[in-house]
């Protein structure tokens, strides 16, 4: 078993030291081929997880086929940290996107089926102008019939609401009517036909990109209980490759 063990670690960090690699390449393509100021901002996540993935996967391969059981050790304790943070940030994503958390202290009726710190994380002047430089670097509204994007984000950002009476001209051009929106609301105010503003800036359009990040948040939480039970697996395995290592060195150190 204890040799079985140190096989299968070893393999499981040749497979995360390709999936390291390939994250750094994807780093290193989205700073030079990346269009938008959106896609840019991928560059840094996914070169600190390529690294990361690298040193750990590297720490057990050497440990595991080499037998070294100080860097076993150190691997192992990496894991266990990792785990710790990834329960850490489950836990956190599934409170922040918790609609009945959102609703008990959310400061803002608008938005008061969203938490309040994923409200200030998002809708904050310095993120929310990045947030809206990405949606326009993107053509969200030009494209937004080709493109697999939520209805709720089409309509809360590429149209005014419904209920401003406005006329319609094309996808992303309506205008008042003579005597002022039908409704006092500020998103009414907000729409521009500027392609640059539209309602980019309405809080019908924060309210669907909080939505979209909410939900992928909640899908983010499920993958990282499928990557916590991963890692726990890896790591028992790991802490087995361990004593086998010790058993053999017992064993080396044994007379003859």
């Amino acid at each position: 078993m204890g040799r079985i063990s140190n096989g299968v670690v070893t393999g499981l960090n040749v497979l995360a030291i390709v999936l390291a690699f390939s994250a750094i390449g994807f780093s290193v393509w989205f700073q030079v081929k990346a269009e938008s100021r959106c896609q840019r901002v991928l560059k840094r996540p996914l070169l600190i997880f390529g690294v990361a993935l690298l040193v750990v996967s590297a720490a057990g391969m050497v440990g595991s086929w080499f037998r070294v059981s100080f860097i076993l050790w150190v691997y192992l304790l990496m894991l266990f940290l990792l785990i710790i943070a990834l329960i850490t940030l489950t836990v956190f994503t599934i409170m922040v996107t918790n609609k009945r958390v959102g609703t008990a202290v959310s400061g803002d009726h608008r938005l008061a089926h969203y938490s309040t710190w994923l409200q200030n994380y998002v809708i904050n002047a310095r993120n929310w102008d990045e947030i809206k430089s990405c949606l326009v670097g993107v053509k969200l509204c030009q494209a937004n019939y080709q493109r697999n994007i939520t209805p709720l984000l089409q309509s809360g950002c590429c149209k005014p609401p419904s209920y401003c009476g406005f006329e319609f001209h094309n996808a992303t051009y309506w205008t008042p009517p003579k005597t002022g929106p039908a409704a006092a609301d500020p998103d009414c105010k907000t729409w521009s036909n500027g392609q640059e503003e539209l309602c980019f800036d309405c809080y019908s359009c924060k309210k669907a990109v909080l939505d979209n990040i909410r939900r992928e948040w909640r899908l983010m939480a499920l993958i990282n209980i499928a990557i916590i039970l991963f890692v726990i697996v890896v790591y028992s395995l790991g802490c087995c490759a361990l004593r086998n290592n010790h058993h053999e060195h017992h064993r080396a150190q044994l007379p003859a």
